[in-house]
């Protein structure tokens, strides 16, 4: 559905959600790291 809305084909499109979940997951990850040394 992105792909198409965006004008994207289907490798571009799984390279750029691949990117981004990466990102967001890393993102995620770093950030409950950082709360546990805050918080114990």
């Amino acid at each position: 559905m992105a792909n198409r809305y965006f004008g994207m084909s289907v490798s571009d499109t799984l390279k750029s959600w691949t990117v981004m979940k990466t990102i967001v997951g890393l993102t995620g990850f770093a950030s409950a790291l950082l709360l546990s040394l805050v918080v114990a």
